[in-house]
């Protein structure tokens, strides 16, 4: 039985067809040409594909140990009855308020059922740092209300042992661009542009080590992100000595649930570098990529971060400091008054510019 052999437009998907004036494949419907040897090249890229096994973004992870009984005996569990965190900490300590909402918080019981950290990056600035690092936060920011630095007060300062799942693997890669470029050029009746299409196939392995998902729903992915990077190079194995004189967030994402948000990070990192090697083009486009895993397992660790609550004319602002560098980030109010001031400031000076311009261009004849 006779079969029917169809070529596929690269640019646009349509159906491509021998144009004998031409001598080459052109599309109907965008007008691009290919010669043959180009789509064999082509067609031998994608037969290649097919061949190759289906994306496969799990994982093993089997990250942190189970507690000793002894170490249960002296941890409690903190539940805020208005947000609903879990909090952890030892028997000593007082929790008064939740470092997330503010609001006090009661002991429900002892530790049971989670997983031991594997890792744990000690705090390695104090409370006062989290405060200084607020003040050159709020420094500088013209549109912030004045009588916000000197009203305001800080409701809470709480340091924080955030649970984070760290994933290593290697990942193989095989991803596929169609790229152009541009050559545009006239005569003395015509402008004419040509557009030059290109298949780039890229395939390398890059290796992935502690990749961080923050464990705790209570905190925002993007807001730990915001606060990166850790250095893992201070990490220590844990001990619950550690958690003396702070708190520690319960995790309530387990490792299985955090890994789509890896997987996310691996791509995104991974596509990012590829991108890379594809530079001298006017346009690049992503057509196919293709991630194997292997090699991949979990860490638990516990990461330091200082919970800075403070509230203003009945609104409640958080910030996050990273407790080992310093750096900090949190919305802050803005003087709605101020800005539109400076929106009329700089409307003004723009037209005021634009007005000169003009002058200048009829005086000197341009316009």
């Amino acid at each position: 039985m006779p079969t029917i052999l169809e070529y596929k437009c690269p640019c646009c998907g349509g159906k491509i067809e021998f144009d004998s004036s031409l001598q080459q494949m052109k599309c109907p419907f965008c007008d691009s040409t290919f010669d043959v040897e180009s789509l064999k090249g082509y067609d031998e890229v994608l037969k290649e594909e097919q061949q190759q096994p289906q994306e496969d973004m799990s994982w093993q992870t089997r990250p942190g140990s189970e507690w000793s009984q002894d170490e249960a005996a002296h941890m409690s569990v903190y539940t805020c009855s208005s947000c609903g965190g879990e909090i952890v900490a030892d028997e000593t300590t007082a929790a008064t308020h939740c470092p997330f909402c503010g609001n006090p918080v009661v002991m429900t019981g002892r530790l049971a059922g989670d997983l031991k950290p594997d890792l744990v990056i000690p705090f390695k600035l104090d409370k006062n740092a989290a405060k200084e690092a607020l003040k050159r936060h709020t420094s500088g920011k013209r549109l912030l209300p004045k009588l916000f630095r000197s009203e305001n007060h800080l409701d809470e300062v709480k340091g924080v042992y955030v649970p984070f799942w760290l994933f290593d693997a290697d990942v193989d890669a095989n991803i596929r661009y169609h790229a152009t470029r541009t050559r545009v050029w006239s005569d003395s009746n015509y402008n004419y542009t040509e557009t030059s299409h290109y298949s780039l196939v890229r395939a390398g392995c890059i290796a992935f080590d502690s990749v961080p998902v923050d464990g705790s729903s209570k905190m925002a992915d993007d807001l730990m992100e915001s606060i990166e990077p850790f250095d893992l190079n201070e990490a220590v194995d844990f001990q619950t000595a550690y958690l003396s004189g702070y708190l520690a967030d319960r995790y309530d994402v387990t490792a299985e649930q955090s890994i789509a948000r890896a997987n996310v990070r691996i791509r995104k990192s991974t596509e990012d570098v590829f991108a890379g090697t594809t530079d001298g083009y006017a346009t690049v486009t992503v057509e196919s990529s293709n991630l194997q895993l292997f090699n991949s397992k979990a860490k638990y660790a516990l990461y330091p971060v200082w919970l800075l609550s403070t509230s203003w004319q009945g609104q409640n602002f958080l910030f996050a400091v990273n407790g080992q560098t310093g750096k900090i980030v949190g919305d802050l109010p803005m003087d709605k008054a101020a800005y539109w001031r400076w929106w009329a400031i700089w409307t003004a000076i723009l037209g005021a510019l634009s007005f000169a311009v003009l002058l200048i261009l009829r005086l000197t004849g341009f316009i």
